[in-house]
Protein backbone atom coordinates (compact mmCIF):
# COMPACT_ATOMS: atom_id res chain seq x y z
CA UNK A 1 0.00 0.00 0.00
CA UNK A 2 1.61 3.41 -0.80
CA UNK A 3 2.56 5.20 1.91
CA UNK A 4 0.30 8.12 1.31
CA UNK A 5 -2.95 6.25 1.00
CA UNK A 6 -1.89 4.45 4.26
CA UNK A 7 -1.75 7.50 6.13
CA UNK A 8 -4.87 8.45 5.15
CA UNK A 9 -6.19 5.70 6.04
CA UNK A 10 -5.09 5.88 9.57
CA UNK A 11 -6.35 9.43 9.79
CA UNK A 12 -10.21 8.02 8.68
CA UNK A 13 -9.38 5.47 11.09
CA UNK A 14 -8.75 7.68 14.05
CA UNK A 15 -11.67 10.33 13.55
CA UNK A 16 -13.98 6.68 13.03
CA UNK A 17 -14.63 7.23 9.50
CA UNK A 18 -13.23 3.53 8.70
CA UNK A 19 -13.07 0.58 11.38
CA UNK A 20 -11.12 -2.71 11.65
CA UNK A 21 -13.58 -5.14 11.30
CA UNK A 22 -13.21 -8.30 12.03
CA UNK A 23 -17.04 -10.24 11.44
CA UNK A 24 -20.57 -8.67 11.63
CA UNK A 25 -23.41 -11.25 11.85
CA UNK A 26 -27.10 -11.66 13.29
CA UNK A 27 -27.65 -13.99 15.61
CA UNK A 28 -29.48 -14.12 19.27
CA UNK A 29 -27.68 -12.66 22.09
CA UNK A 30 -26.54 -15.09 24.33
CA UNK A 31 -25.05 -13.49 27.51
CA UNK A 32 -26.25 -10.94 30.14
CA UNK A 33 -29.42 -8.77 30.40
CA UNK A 34 -30.39 -9.01 27.11
CA UNK A 35 -29.63 -12.72 26.48
CA UNK A 36 -32.59 -14.14 23.87
CA UNK A 37 -33.22 -11.46 21.93
CA UNK A 38 -32.37 -10.90 18.44
CA UNK A 39 -29.30 -8.48 17.54
CA UNK A 40 -26.61 -7.42 14.68
CA UNK A 41 -23.48 -7.99 16.18
CA UNK A 42 -20.41 -5.82 15.06
CA UNK A 43 -17.04 -7.06 15.93
CA UNK A 44 -14.16 -4.66 15.68
CA UNK A 45 -10.26 -5.95 15.67
CA UNK A 46 -7.23 -5.16 18.17
CA UNK A 47 -7.33 -5.60 21.89
CA UNK A 48 -4.39 -5.70 23.69
CA UNK A 49 -5.97 -6.93 27.04
CA UNK A 50 -4.75 -10.46 26.64
CA UNK A 51 -7.07 -12.63 28.35
CA UNK A 52 -5.17 -16.11 28.29
CA UNK A 53 -8.91 -17.80 27.64
CA UNK A 54 -10.73 -15.38 25.15
CA UNK A 55 -12.35 -17.49 22.71
CA UNK A 56 -11.77 -14.87 20.25
CA UNK A 57 -7.82 -14.44 20.31
CA UNK A 58 -8.24 -13.82 16.28
CA UNK A 59 -9.91 -10.25 16.85
CA UNK A 60 -6.19 -9.40 18.67
CA UNK A 61 -4.22 -8.18 15.89
CA UNK A 62 -6.50 -5.14 14.33
CA UNK A 63 -4.09 -5.33 10.97
CA UNK A 64 -5.58 -8.76 9.98
CA UNK A 65 -9.24 -7.25 9.70
CA UNK A 66 -9.41 -4.47 7.04
CA UNK A 67 -10.54 -1.37 7.48
CA UNK A 68 -14.26 -0.86 6.49
CA UNK A 69 -15.74 2.27 5.66
CA UNK A 70 -18.16 3.03 8.95
CA UNK A 71 -21.28 4.26 7.28
CA UNK A 72 -20.71 0.35 5.05
CA UNK A 73 -20.92 -1.21 8.42
CA UNK A 74 -24.49 1.24 9.61
CA UNK A 75 -25.87 0.04 5.98
CA UNK A 76 -25.61 -3.56 6.32
CA UNK A 77 -26.66 -3.64 10.46
CA UNK A 78 -29.46 -1.82 9.65
CA UNK A 79 -30.33 -4.39 7.13
CA UNK A 80 -30.96 -6.80 9.54
CA UNK A 81 -31.87 -4.88 13.15
CA UNK A 82 -32.35 -2.27 15.41
CA UNK A 83 -30.24 -3.38 17.69
CA UNK A 84 -26.59 -3.21 17.07
CA UNK A 85 -24.23 -4.88 19.69
CA UNK A 86 -20.44 -3.63 19.28
CA UNK A 87 -18.30 -6.33 20.62
CA UNK A 88 -14.54 -7.23 19.91
CA UNK A 89 -11.63 -7.25 20.64
CA UNK A 90 -11.67 -4.20 22.52
CA UNK A 91 -14.17 -1.99 20.47
CA UNK A 92 -12.88 1.24 23.36
CA UNK A 93 -9.20 1.02 21.01
CA UNK A 94 -11.35 3.26 17.96
CA UNK A 95 -13.03 6.20 18.25
CA UNK A 96 -16.95 4.81 18.22
CA UNK A 97 -18.87 8.30 17.61
CA UNK A 98 -19.48 8.00 14.40
CA UNK A 99 -20.68 4.81 14.57
CA UNK A 100 -23.18 5.21 17.16
CA UNK A 101 -24.28 8.59 16.15
CA UNK A 102 -24.67 7.24 12.85
CA UNK A 103 -26.83 3.82 13.83
CA UNK A 104 -28.83 6.19 16.43
CA UNK A 105 -29.65 8.74 13.87
CA UNK A 106 -31.62 5.82 11.63
CA UNK A 107 -33.67 4.69 14.76
CA UNK A 108 -31.09 1.83 16.48
CA UNK A 109 -30.20 0.81 19.77
CA UNK A 110 -26.39 0.56 20.23
CA UNK A 111 -25.17 -1.35 22.80
CA UNK A 112 -21.58 -2.06 23.79
CA UNK A 113 -19.19 -4.83 25.32
CA UNK A 114 -16.41 -3.79 26.66
CA UNK A 115 -13.46 -4.18 29.20
CA UNK A 116 -13.39 -0.49 30.22
CA UNK A 117 -9.95 -0.13 29.78
CA UNK A 118 -9.68 2.86 26.90
CA UNK A 119 -11.80 5.73 27.26
CA UNK A 120 -15.56 5.66 26.12
CA UNK A 121 -16.15 7.23 23.07
CA UNK A 122 -19.66 7.30 21.20
CA UNK A 123 -23.37 7.30 22.63
CA UNK A 124 -25.09 4.09 24.13
CA UNK A 125 -28.01 2.83 25.10
CA UNK A 126 -26.45 -0.04 26.96
CA UNK A 127 -23.18 -0.41 28.35
CA UNK A 128 -21.68 -3.72 29.22
CA UNK A 129 -18.57 -3.79 30.96
CA UNK A 130 -16.84 -6.92 31.61
CA UNK A 131 -13.54 -5.78 33.73
CA UNK A 132 -9.84 -7.67 33.29
CA UNK A 133 -7.44 -8.06 35.66
CA UNK A 134 -4.69 -8.07 33.03
CA UNK A 135 -5.79 -4.05 31.69
CA UNK A 136 -8.43 -2.79 34.76
CA UNK A 137 -10.92 -0.07 33.42
CA UNK A 138 -10.14 3.84 33.30
CA UNK A 139 -12.16 5.25 36.51
CA UNK A 140 -15.14 7.06 34.22
CA UNK A 141 -16.60 3.84 32.50
CA UNK A 142 -18.04 2.36 35.72
CA UNK A 143 -20.98 5.63 36.14
CA UNK A 144 -21.83 4.13 32.90
CA UNK A 145 -21.98 0.90 33.20
CA UNK A 146 -25.53 -0.64 32.78
CA UNK A 147 -24.49 -4.34 33.37
CA UNK A 148 -21.29 -5.76 35.05
CA UNK A 149 -20.08 -8.87 33.51
CA UNK A 150 -17.42 -10.36 35.43
CA UNK A 151 -15.97 -13.84 34.01
CA UNK A 152 -14.87 -16.54 36.69
CA UNK A 153 -11.75 -18.57 36.16
CA UNK A 154 -11.42 -19.33 39.51
CA UNK A 155 -12.34 -18.24 42.78
CA UNK A 156 -9.84 -15.56 43.23
CA UNK A 157 -12.37 -13.90 40.51
CA UNK A 158 -14.53 -13.83 43.06
CA UNK A 159 -13.05 -11.40 44.87
CA UNK A 160 -12.15 -9.31 41.92
CA UNK A 161 -15.77 -9.04 41.10
CA UNK A 162 -16.59 -7.67 44.45
CA UNK A 163 -14.17 -5.24 44.13
CA UNK A 164 -15.52 -4.01 41.12
CA UNK A 165 -18.90 -3.97 41.81
CA UNK A 166 -17.78 -1.45 44.43
CA UNK A 167 -17.33 0.74 42.21
CA UNK A 168 -20.36 0.89 39.58
CA UNK A 169 -23.52 2.77 40.00
CA UNK A 170 -26.34 1.39 42.06
CA UNK A 171 -28.38 0.29 38.79
CA UNK A 172 -26.03 -1.74 37.41
CA UNK A 173 -26.84 -5.28 37.12
CA UNK A 174 -24.54 -7.21 38.37
CA UNK A 175 -23.91 -10.76 36.54
CA UNK A 176 -20.78 -13.86 36.99
CA UNK A 177 -20.25 -16.04 33.95
CA UNK A 178 -18.52 -19.18 34.17
CA UNK A 179 -15.14 -19.52 31.98
CA UNK A 180 -17.00 -21.64 29.12
CA UNK A 181 -13.78 -24.34 29.45
CA UNK A 182 -14.11 -24.76 33.06
CA UNK A 183 -17.91 -24.00 33.27
CA UNK A 184 -18.34 -27.48 34.94
CA UNK A 185 -15.92 -27.11 37.56
CA UNK A 186 -16.73 -23.58 38.41
CA UNK A 187 -20.66 -22.95 38.00
CA UNK A 188 -21.55 -24.78 41.32
CA UNK A 189 -19.60 -22.18 43.19
CA UNK A 190 -20.93 -19.64 41.05
CA UNK A 191 -24.31 -21.14 42.44
CA UNK A 192 -23.45 -21.34 45.26
CA UNK A 193 -22.12 -17.54 45.74
CA UNK A 194 -25.27 -16.26 43.85
CA UNK A 195 -27.54 -17.66 46.66
CA UNK A 196 -25.14 -16.61 49.08
CA UNK A 197 -24.93 -13.18 47.73
CA UNK A 198 -28.41 -12.05 45.47
CA UNK A 199 -27.01 -9.32 44.36
CA UNK A 200 -25.22 -11.17 41.94
CA UNK A 201 -26.79 -13.15 39.09
CA UNK A 202 -25.41 -16.31 36.77
CA UNK A 203 -24.78 -14.85 32.99
CA UNK A 204 -24.31 -18.33 30.68
CA UNK A 205 -23.20 -18.11 27.28
CA UNK A 206 -26.40 -19.58 26.04
CA UNK A 207 -25.30 -18.96 22.41
CA UNK A 208 -22.88 -21.75 22.97
CA UNK A 209 -25.43 -24.51 23.69
CA UNK A 210 -27.75 -23.20 21.49
CA UNK A 211 -24.51 -23.63 18.46
CA UNK A 212 -24.95 -20.33 17.11
CA UNK A 213 -22.70 -17.31 16.71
Amino acid sequence: MPPMLKREIQQRINAGEMLPLMEAFYTIQGEGFHKGAAAFFVRIGGCDVGCHWCDVKESWVADLHPPTETDKIIDQALEYSDTVVVTGGEPLMWNMEKLTVGLKARGAQVHIETSGAYELTGTWDWICLSPKKTKGPLPDIYDHADELKVIVYNKDDLRFAEEEASKVNSDCILYLQPEWSRRDKVMPVIVDYVMKNPKWKVSLQTHKYLNIP
